[in-house]
């Protein structure tokens, strides 16, 4: 086997994946690892979770996928289950979470042209954000790698400074303006939280001049930050919200789920899916929904971030040389360093079996399973110190 028929649009790690089991990942040479990379805080429940793994093997022998011209049984109860967990009245099943934004814009869009203002298009994001790779979730963010050799600039999409208050007031007072979008904690971006001031702001700015706040909660959202959703630590609720990831465990499953006011304008025929919600995706997530969601896990994650937190500001105090700050909310953990955050993660995989992702502003982001026990936890540290201890020898060298 060679890459050599694959786009070459990935910089992969040298590991070839063979098999998983809870925080363990297994190379086809036999190598373990100890994953706090997680399919990018998507296998919220570990690798090949027995309840996930129930669920796929039941609706496989059952059905698979029908379209979205039947009714689906379980895309009701999916829906029912995450408005009853969420401000949302009514919810859109996608495959990703690039397509749970690309809905999120087109129905901030459709809004404004059922109120009777079409000329209200402009939608604002922030620097340092990710909302996948469409053009639309592209532009919102405008990342000039990811857009750069695809044409013109979208029209109506515009970047904000994060934490320009100032520029953000006379964006959402702008009488275009359809929409804000926001990642409370950024992922790609480098785990920045945004303060809950600054969403009670934003959510009243909004409210203030008919504007919609839409949320991509894709990575920081389904228990990662200890709560359910992120933007319940500030107390306040989008008009939009785009989740997947976490949503089906591991297994493709997105989903955009507003109020019913703000999707007034999503009516028969103007969006659809083939795939979106199809049987088998709905059963994965139903059970995947089922168990982030319980408040056992919820407490867990609280309980598991509060030690890696205090250990890990304990190695920045130990290893000023190697690590500037460590940020992010949960287990949505990011740890700015001096040396290349790329080194430093190929010094964690080759030399202590440790795995973490890449992030901006020079961070890796630490994004364990959910269900991360102590001891792991407790590993997973000592290995990163390990990994401190390695840096601080190369850079001297």
């Amino acid at each position: 086997m060679s890459t050599e028929h694959l786009m070459g649009v990935y910089n992969r790690a040298p590991l070839e994946v063979d098999r998983g089991q809870g925080a363990r990942l297994w190379s086809t040479d036999g190598t373990e690892y100890l994953d706090c990379v997680m399919g990018i805080s998507t296998n919220a429940l570990g690798h090949a979770n027995p309840v996930l793994v129930e669920a796929v093997k039941a609706q496989a022998e059952k059905l698979w996928h029908v379209s979205n011209i039947f009714r689906i049984p379980d895309q009701e109860a999916l829906a029912d289950d995450l408005c009853a967990k969420s401000f949302s009245d009514v919810v859109f099943f996608t495959n990703s979470g690039t397509e749970a934004v690309e809905c999120a814009l087109k129905t901030a869009r459709k809004f404004h042209v059922a109120n009777g203002q079409p000329e209200r298009i402009d939608v604002y994001g922030f620097d340092g954000s990710f909302h996948g790779r469409t053009y639309g979730a592209i532009n919102a963010a405008a990342n000039p790698s990811y857009t750069e050799g695809f044409g013109p600039k979208m029209e109506g999409f515009h970047q904000l400074k994060w934490g320009d208050h100032e520029a953000i007031k006379a964006a959402l007072a702008s009488p275009t303006c359809a929409a804000v979008i926001v990642e409370p904690v950024q992922g790609e971006g480098g785990c920045r939280a945004m303060p809950e001031p600054c969403l009670r702001g934003l959510r009243e700015l909004a409210d203030e001049h008919g504007v919609l706040i839409i949320f991509d909660e894709v990575q920081c959202g389904m228990g990662r930050t200890g709560k359910l959703w992120a933007h319940e630590w500030a107390g306040m609720a989008p008009d939009i919200m785009a989740v997947a990831k976490a949503l089906g465990g591991g297994f493709p499953v997105g989903a955009c789920l507003a109020t019913e006011r703000a999707a007034k304008g999503m009516v028969v025929g103007v969006h659809g899916s083939t795939f979106g919600g199809n049987p088998l995706a709905m059963a994965v997530g139903l059970a995947a929904f089922g168990e982030v969601s319980k408040p056992e896990t919820l407490a867990h994650v609280n309980e598991v971030a509060g030690y890696l937190k205090q250990q890990l500001v304990g190695l920045k105090d130990r290893y000023p040389d190697v690590i500037v700050d460590v940020r992010g909310k949960g287990l949505l953990i990011g740890v700015k360093l001096v040396p290349n955050n790329r080194e430093f993660m190929g010094w964690a995989r080759d030399g202590q079996q440790l795995l973490v992702a890449g992030g901006g502003d020079n961070c890796v982001r630490i994004l364990p399973p959910l269900n991360l026990t102590l001891e792991e936890a407790r590993e997973a540290v000592a290995r990163f110190e390990a990994t401190c201890e390695a840096a601080r020898g190369k850079m001297a060298a």
